[in-house]
Order: structure tokens, then sequence, then C-alpha cells
């Protein structure tokens, strides 16, 4: 079971990585201006004079900060993607992060659940009182059948201050051995899913530093974008009006951002 938990929480800490290889850089768009060279439409045409003329948004060009890309995966996973204008992969780290908390809180419940069922057995069938005890405390009772038994062996082993004192409430006496094995095996399996809980801890800070590094280097090819040489220049003419009532010489000169 802490195998196959803990492949599932690899699986969603590297599915984010699977996606990190697409390109990021500024979108690029067409600019178009039309020039009337003669007739009664002479001069500059505004877009809204040129027939089916399709009007297309200039990118601003603006850097992107790294830090900044950085700062805010660290914060929150895909958040630098998305400030670099590369959320195609930062949507994937953002929900393995979900996905991790998601699992860090189910461990969290199950393993709470399964320790109260299993110290409720205890007080059941080995007279436990429960009031101030430590983790230890229940390490112990389930590897010894009673507090004679526990005290006996530590004072063999001349460990006289792991001794418990009856008197203070430590006393507990199992009514079968395979009750004392039901109740050992129930504690083991709630500190497997606390174990699973750090675990799962140790996925999110990889998650929050993978999505820091990759969105430093989306930020970083979405500046390398902005730096490469624009398109070239493309010209076109054309005769307006048409050839059945011509008024005119249309320029077209259209470039890409």
């Amino acid at each position: 079971m802490v195998t196959t938990s803990r492949a599932l929480i690899l699986l969603m800490l590297l599915a984010p990585c699977l996606h990190a290889g697409e390109k990021a850089g500024p979108y690029r768009s067409t600019y178009q201006t039309q020039l009337a060279l003669f007739g009664p439409s002479a001069g500059l045409l505004r877009p809204d004079t040129i027939p089916f003329q399709q009007t297309l948004s200039v990118d601003p060009g603006a850097k992107k900060s790294v830090g900044l890309a950085v700062l805010y995966s660290l914060l929150l996973p895909g958040m630098g993607e998305l400030y670099a204008g590369n959320f195609n992969t930062g949507r994937y780290f953002l929900g393995a992060e979900g996905a991790l908390w998601l699992t860090y809180a189910g461990f969290g419940i199950y393993g709470n659940g399964v320790r109260d069922d299993a110290r409720s057995f205890a007080v059941v069938h080995a007279g436990v009182n429960t009031a101030g005890k430590d983790d230890q405390y229940y390490v112990d009772i389930g590897n010894f059948i009673s507090i004679d038994e526990y005290n006996q062996k530590k004072l063999r082993d001349r460990s006289l201050d792991k001794v418990y004192d009856p008197a203070l409430g430590y006393s507990w006496q199992w009514d079968s051995d395979a009750s004392r094995a039901a109740f050992r095996e129930q504690r083991i399996t709630s500190e497997t899913a606390y174990n699973n809980m750090r675990f799962v801890v140790a996925a999110i800070l990889i998650n929050h530093v993978a999505s820091a590094i990759n969105a430093a280097r989306a930020t970083i090819s979405y500046n390398n974008a902005l730096a490469q040489p624009l398109g070239d220049l493309r010209f076109s003419a054309g005769v307006l009006g048409g050839l059945a009532h011509p008024h005119g010489i249309m320029l077209t000169v259209a470039k890409d951002f």
C-alpha cells in the first residue's frame, strides 16, 4: 500500500514535467495598412473603409521579469507560467498542486480515523486510560501484553527511567494476544498514513521548485522571442473599385509582429 500510494504521488508530481517542453513566447500578429496612390480616395485609408479587412492587435513587446515569474511559481505553482504567457504548461503544475494537497488531507483524515479507532479498541480490550498519553505509550502497549510484562523487561535492561507507574494511570492488560496484535496493526496503519503525509509535503515542495524553474525557462523563452527579428515587409497592389469601375490604385503593406 505504501509503494502504491507513493507511486501515485510521484505520478502527480511528474505529470507537469511531461508538458513543460511546450514553447513559450509572445503571439505574433500582422499589422496591415493600405494607401490609395491616386483617385478620389487618395491617401491613407482608414481600417473601416477597407473592405473585408481583419483588425488584428499588435503585441506591445514588453519583457517579463524572470525573478517575478520564479517568485509567483514559488508561491503558487503555475502562476509564474501564467505571468510569462505560457499557462499551457503552468496549468499542469497548478493541477498537481491541488491534487497533492487533496492527497495530503486524505492521508491525514484516514490516519486520524484509524488512530482514534485503535485507541478506542485499546480502552475496551486492554483497559487503557488514554488521558495524557504520548505516542510512545501506544507503541509499548502494542508490543507487550501487560504493564507487568513491559516493566519486567525494562528492569532487566536496567532502563529504570522507562518504567511505567500503574498508580499514575499507565496500567494495561490485554484480554488476548490477538487483541494486542490487532491494535498494533491498526497503530502501524495510522503511522504509515502519517509518513505518507510527510512524503506528500516533500512532493509539494518539489512541485513548487519545478514550477519556478519552468516559469524561469518560459520567461526567458518569451523574452528571447521578443528579441528575434520581425518578419519581412510584404507588398501588394490592386485596383480600387475593380476593373469595371476603377478609381485608383491601392498599395498594401503588411508586416508580422
